[in-house]
Formats: C-alpha cells, sequence, structure tokens
C-alpha cells in the first residue's frame, strides 16, 4: 500500500509540474499553453503530491 501510494504522490508532483510549466507558457503544445490558472493547479497539484509523500514516509509500517 505504501508504495501505491508513493508512486501516486510521484505521479502527482510531475504532473503539478508539466501543469505548471504549460500554464507559464514554458512547455508548448497543449491547450493548456499561455493559461495561468493551470500554473495555478499545477502548483496546487504538486503540493498535494508533495503531502502524500511526506504523509506516506511519517506513518509507522
Amino acid at each position: 500500500m505504501h508504495l501505491l501510494l508513493r508512486v501516486l504522490a510521484g505521479l502527482l508532483i510531475l504532473l503539478g509540474i508539466v501543469w505548471i510549466l504549460q500554464g507559464l507558457n514554458i512547455l508548448p503544445g497543449s491547450f493548456m499553453t499561455g493559461q495561468i490558472q493551470w500554473a495555478y493547479r499545477g502548483g496546487l497539484m504538486a503540493i498535494l503530491g508533495g503531502a502524500l509523500l511526506l504523509f506516506t514516509r511519517r506513518r509507522p509500517r
């Protein structure tokens, strides 16, 4: 279960970073390119992924 949560956290962080870059018009090629709301949503997603990663590391086995 911990492994699954860690993989999910990593995916959330990576997807959040991609959304941030697309929202800031750094990574072109999508309908999200240049739309700042996607940068905000990506930031939130990356923060949630980081929180999930911390949660899985602090739980006793």
